[in-house]
């Protein structure tokens, strides 16, 4: 045996015991406790015959071609708002036209927006930025907007915000509009396709506020239960050529994290809102 190997087992020995020694030291390895059991999902009912068919129609992957509004150039940019808003007004004369018209003051409203302007901006605040395309000027950051100093405008229709939210690398357009008189505000998404402008988006609720992230579009809407808010996230689906509603849940407004999550339960997934009904009222 070589003379360097017995003083090599010595130290080995010495090693171990230290090793073990030591897992008593703080800092050491201590146990974690019991790992809880995974408890995997339990279907119910099994015998019922699954749906076929929703139960609501919320027209989320409906589109529309703008008639009678042209894009000139294929540049969304250069579409004037207001006149997407009145095309849409002379589409629902019995929402918006006569003393009865739930949204009568909609219409009546539109007088005033010529005057007042809509204030067009990228998504950050700065007024329209050609290299902007995204909402931010930095790709997938968050734009967000509350349709702040709207209530101090006679003009019910709210600044409109460029972003490319379809991925083709164009700016599309989300504008917002009021419904008045009432607290809804209509949420739309527009796009330029063979030349046209359409519509792949349309939403009313009483908001919260609106965000742009990603290629999505966040709606925050107050619930009828204190410290908790509505969310939903309407997301581009490139098979569709639509903005499909791919998030529905309620949140606590005060960003704990726990809380009811709740996805598609009749009492959180509204029908779409008829002119005489508020989106919000869940």
């Amino acid at each position: 045996m070589s003379p360097s190997r017995p003083l090599l087992a010595v130290a080995s020995v010495a090693l171990l015991a230290s090793a073990v020694a030591g897992c008593g030291d703080a800092g050491g390895l201590r146990g974690a406790g019991a790992t809880p059991t995974a408890i995997s999902p339990a279907r119910l009912w099994p015998q019922l015959t699954p749906a076929s068919s929703p139960a609501w129609d919320i027209e989320e992957a409906d589109t529309e071609t703008i008639k009678g509004v042209a894009v000139p150039g294929d540049d969304i940019r250069e579409v004037d708002p207001t006149a997407i808003v009145r095309a849409e007004i002379d589409a629902n004369p019995d929402d918006y036209e006569g003393d009865e018209a739930p949204y009568r003051d909609t219409a009546r409203g539109m007088a005033h927006c010529a005057e007042e302007g809509t204030g067009a901006t990228d998504g950050t605040g700065a007024p329209d930025s050609p290299d902007a395309t995204d909402g931010t000027g930095a790709p997938d950051s968050p734009g967000a907007t509350d349709g702040g100093g709207a209530s101090a405008s006679r003009c019910p229709v709210l600044q409109p915000y460029y972003r490319d939210l379809t991925g083709d690398g164009r700016p599309d357009l989300t504008l917002g509009f009021r419904m008045l008189p009432g607290d809804l505000t209509a949420i739309r998404v527009y796009t330029v396709d063979q030349h046209r402008l359409l519509r792949v988006m349309a939403w009313e609720d009483a908001v919260s506020a609106v965000e742009l992230a990603g290629r999505s579009v966040i709606i925050r809407s107050p619930s009828d239960l204190a410290e908790y808010e509505y969310r939903l996230q309407w997301t581009w689906d490139p098979e569709r050529k639509a903005m499909l509603l791919t998030h529905d849940e309620m949140l606590r407004s005060d960003g704990r994290r726990h809380g009811p999550g709740t996805t598609g339960a009749p009492g959180n997934t509204p029908g779409k809102p008829l002119p005489s009904s508020s989106a919000s009222g869940r």
